[in-house]
């Protein structure tokens, strides 16, 4: 197994729901310890220089009460920014985004270890989630969190596109997906549900591969 199938292992999920003024919200939890000083994976999160290294190019004005946007992903509003502990923002994509945001918290554990924290919180369609569960989203952000923990090593993927064509990366998302489908068990839903949502989170970032001809 390589190191990057690996680390799908050192992520913990959690899965639940929250009610907030807009209604009854979804919420996913990520978790990973990374060998790294707080005031590291602070910068590595919020400079963008290093995003554009480990995730997406960002534009905007990025402060407290400002606006940012991702490169051909999400954009929104920075909430809340208290280094090197929080980054909160809205997380809105598409023409009818509803309620979503995202919030990274970090704790330092020791002097060179961090835990870090990404909780999402959306409404989410009843169609879309029971269609895919939590692994809709989650699976994207397994991606990222492993793609954070290779910039803070030192390292990176150097053609993400062309790796996400791999049979590595169809093994890492696979695997992301049954993970969400274990967290989501654990958050009482019911078996039937859990493996249609699998099925369904599998099945959109794994296709099958067309057949030789």
């Amino acid at each position: 197994m390589s190191d990057i199938v690996n680390q799908i292992n050192d992520i913990h999920r959690k899965v639940g729901t929250s009610r907030i003024p807009q209604g009854e919200a979804r919420t996913i939890l990520l978790s990973r310890t990374y060998s790294a000083a707080a005031e590291d994976v602070w910068g590595a999160v919020t400079d963008p220089e290093r995003i554009a290294r480990w995730f997406l190019p960002v534009s905007g004005d990025l402060r407290l009460g400002g606006h940012y946007q991702l490169e051909g992903n999400a954009g929104g509003e920075i909430l809340r920014c208290e280094p090197p502990k929080a980054l909160k923002v809205s997380w809105l994509f598409g023409e009818d985004p509803g309620f979503s945001e995202v919030e990274v918290r970090l704790t330092p554990d020791g002097d060179d270890r961090t835990l870090f924290e990404l909780e999402h919180v959306a409404v989410v369609p009843p169609e879309m989630w029971d269609q895919f569960g939590p692994g809709a989203v989650g699976v994207g952000w397994d991606l990222t969190v492993i793609g954070l923990g290779l910039h803070l090593g030192g390292g990176a993927i150097e053609d993400p596109e062309a790796w996400q064509l791999s049979d590595e990366a169809r093994d890492v998302m696979t695997r992301s997906s049954e993970k969400w489908g274990e967290a989501y068990l654990a958050s009482g839903a019911p078996p039937a549900t859990v493996a249609a949502a699998v099925s369904g989170t599998t099945a959109f970032y794994v296709p099958e591969k067309p057949s030789e001809a």
